[in-house]
């Protein structure tokens, strides 16, 4: 796993994914705070059960009440769309009407916020796999789309976060480590049949694919790889908490009211060449939230974010910083692009986010749209989610299958 990986979208039109297989599209500067998340309590990935509830919102700044609908596409396990019909991945109406909005209220910032549940009265996924859903506006245009993934748990999975082998790698890189049950699923060629995702902290970007196992133990499939399964330790995210629109908080230096509450937070500083820090983080994950309102979905205000970045070291030509996280799915848009300013000899740019936490990083983006994820430091201490996802096609089979899902944390580390 090399630490730069590439951008499959062109910056010429920064609101569209490129590939040539790929049929993404990223929110236009009017969608915000878009949320995808399985309903149960404390979840907050876009994974869930067969079966499960998943809730989908976002916010549109233009508050003019759109007539919005929704489609769902079912993919393949490389992200491209399927050749299955919608009568064969889905009961009901795979395209249908967001029927749930409201208007902002008592806000400077008009919006009006969509929610949408699914399962629905309309519409049910009856099998798993990966997903993609897309808002169309009233023209049948797609205005953006979100990945999701459906599992059923036919495997069980063990996952446990090690320290990597090689010398070299130790202090920068944890690997990962895992098994794959099946004692209630035979599976003639796992070699063939079986392909997994490794995804780190949610991040779609940062993600290891096409293993193979190395080891069939009766009904276990192991994965002991040494460099194969290596990410990138990479820093604690930053953070700050605009709950509360009015008061300077941690990391927040000044709110001030013009046309919109401005939030300065603090200058950050490179972080590259220090030590490891132990700061607690939610991972690049963000909770719109606010205090002294009812309803925190239609009366949370939307504040324009100053970030200052700080950095002693040349940037080379034709690179660019970003502000990176999931609140925007972890892309790269003008918006979150930092530009240097002369005057205060800091990288600056200003985001207009919702009330709430937020855990933000910054990474290095060169000419040839390599994302450097470690530009903040690397360092094996680091606290991070891993996700380990089970893929199954059958010899003859149209789709793949997803049959389990494993989670560790480098909390965890073992040697």
């Amino acid at each position: 796993m090399i630490k730069k990986y590439f951008l499959t979208f062109l910056f010429l039109i920064p609101l569209v994914l490129f590939s040539q297989d790929s049929f993404e599209v990223l929110e236009p500067s009017y969608i915000k705070s878009v949320t995808l998340h399985s309903k149960n309590v404390n979840a907050f990935v876009p994974i869930i059960k067969l079966g499960e509830t998943l809730e989908f919102t976002f916010d549109d700044l233009e508050g003019d009440d759109k007539e919005y609908t929704y489609k769902v596409d079912h993919c393949t396990y490389d992200w491209k769309k399927s050749k299955l019909s919608s009568t064969e991945f889905s009961t009901g109406f795979a395209e249908d009407r967001i029927r749930t909005s409201v208007n902002s209220f008592n806000t400077y910032q008009d919006y009006t916020h969509y929610q949408l549940f699914i399962p629905n009265q309309s519409f049910r996924i009856k099998i798993s796999g990966n997903y993609l859903i897309s808002v169309l506006d009233e023209e049948e245009e797609v205005v953006f789309t979100r990945r999701f993934i459906v599992f059923e748990p036919k495997v069980d999975v063990g996952v446990s976060i090690h320290k990597a082998r090689k010398i070299a790698d130790i202090a920068t890189k944890q690997n990962i480590e895992f098994v794959i049950n099946h004692p209630n699923l035979q599976i003639n060629n796992p070699s063939e049949e079986i392909q997994i995702a490794i995804y780190q902290n949610n991040d779609w970007n940062n993600v290891i694919t096409n293993l193979k196992p190395q080891f069939l133990r009766g009904t276990q499939l192991i994965y002991k790889y040494g460099e194969e399964t290596i990410f990138f330790g990479g820093n604690e995210y930053l953070y700050f908490d605009s709950k509360d629109i009015r008061t300077a908080t941690n990391n927040i230096r000044r709110v001030v009211l013009n046309d919109l509450y401005e939030t300065r937070l603090y200058v950050d500083q490179a972080r590259i060449n220090q030590p490891y820090t132990y700061n607690p983080d939610v991972n690049g994950k963000f909770f719109p939230r606010s205090i002294n309102v009812d309803n925190t979905t239609y009366e949370s205000e939307y504040t324009k974010v100053h970030f200052t970045f700080q950095n002693y070291e040349n940037i080379a030509k034709n690179s660019h910083l970003y502000v990176y996280g999931a609140f925007n799915n972890w892309q790269l848009t003008t918006e979150n692009r930092l530009t240097y300013n002369d005057n205060t000899q800091l990288y600056e740019t200003d985001i207009i986010l919702k009330q709430g936490f937020y855990n933000y990083t910054y990474v290095l983006v060169n000419e040839n749209f390599e994302i450097d994820t470690t530009f903040e430091g690397t360092h094996f201490q680091t606290e991070n989610e891993y996700q380990v996802l089970v893929y199954y096609k059958k010899f003859g089979s149209r789709y793949t299958q997803v049959i389990g899902l494993g989670a560790g944390s480098s909390v965890n580390l073992q040697n």
